[in-house]
């Protein structure tokens, strides 16, 4: 009896096991649902303020996974390529795309990249070290939104005001199966001017300005931490435009994930091209893996997108900055 106890046992462990992939690159082994349904679960909160989801990811790789060596930094950029077109597409079907804005956060953040790339794989390649990296850069800016959320200062009254009116007017639509801007709808962004010195963008009847260096001067600061961490920078770029420049949650959304994407793609190329330099480390990504995730996030972010507009800015600005503080946390937990 007990040898045949023990038989069972033994042959639902190892038909639990069959069901897992074991990916090399990463070292380890898990059930290959698990990687795209983490992906579609955080992609579709996170990429109503215009972030991808990476930065979540990645502790989930790290703490859950046990997936920590350099390499995780490009397969969480192959995630990125894979699954931000899904709420790119949509933001352009909605005529939410501020394309001055997002070129300025591609040539800020593409040497970023580089640079932090490159520090990550010479100087920061022990998990703890990383850990104690990532939880300071998370919780100043989760720190600076809930501050700004608490505060309400005057200077984001106006940005508030836009919001809520683009809101209302969504909710208003809810019937209208497709809820896409036609030419001319406020609810579509455009651009009064787009010039070296200082960038004007139109939405819902309102003026929003802010100067083209301090974009890109931002953009390549955010570069060098999004290249270190792994995430592209969008999810640095999107809370900086809300709590610094005061624009709009729903005009930043589309910006900040093209200019994530088109980061990524640069990111993930560069590692590849690294890789050889570094044989004793894992660098390229984990194709597999990133594959997994890219495809959860695919439909995480168009679902997203689609449904950001039905959704208070005020509700996904705490979100952003309450999974920012959270995320913070628990690295500074893991290094301690």
């Amino acid at each position: 009896m007990r040898l045949a106890a023990g038989s069972v046992i033994l042959g639902r462990v190892g038909a639990r096991r069959s069901r897992e992939v074991f990916f090399s690159t990463a070292g380890i082994e898990v059930a290959i649902w698990v990687p795209p349904l983490a992906a579609l679960v955080i992609s579709f909160f996170t990429s109503m303020g215009g972030v991808s989801g990476a930065f979540l990811l990645l502790p989930f790789q790290v703490s859950v996974l046990g997936y920590a060596s350099p390499s995780v930094s490009a397969t969480n950029q192959l995630f990125n390529v894979i699954g931000i077109p899904g709420g790119v597409y949509r933001f352009l079907r909605e005529g939410r795309m501020a394309w001055p804005l997002t070129w300025a956060v591609v040539i800020g953040t593409l040497p970023g990249v580089v640079l932090g790339a490159l520090v990550r794989i010479a100087w920061l390649p022990d998990p703890g070290h990383f850990k104690l990296f990532a939880a300071g850069v998370l919780l100043f800016i989760g720190a600076r939104l809930v501050q700004d959320l608490l505060r309400r200062s005057p200077a984001g009254r106006g940005a508030e005001a836009v919001e809520d009116r683009f809101h209302q007017r969504a909710m208003g639509r809810c019937r209208d199966d497709e809820g896409e801007g036609a030419p001319g709808d406020p609810a579509r962004v455009g651009v009064k001017r787009s010039g070296l010195r200082r960038i004007e963008l139109e939405f819902e009847g309102a003026c929003f300005s802010v100067p083209t260096a301090g974009v890109v001067g931002l953009a390549l600061v955010v570069g060098i931490v999004g290249g270190i961490y792994g995430i592209g920078g969008g999810a640095i770029i999107a809370p900086f435009f809300v709590s610094f420049f005061r624009l709009p949650v729903y005009l930043v959304a589309g910006a900040a994930l093209m200019g994530t994407f088109v980061t990524s793609v640069a990111g993930v190329i560069l590692y590849v091209a690294l890789a050889p330099l570094f044989p004793d480390v894992a660098v390229s990504p984990d194709w597999l893996l990133g594959a997994l995730f890219g495809l959860g996030g695919l439909v995480g972010m168009y679902l997203g997108a689609r449904c950001q507009r039905f959704v208070p800015a005020r509700v996904i600005k705490w979100m952003l900055a309450l999974i920012l503080v959270a995320t913070a946390a628990k690295y500074g937990w893991d290094f301690i």
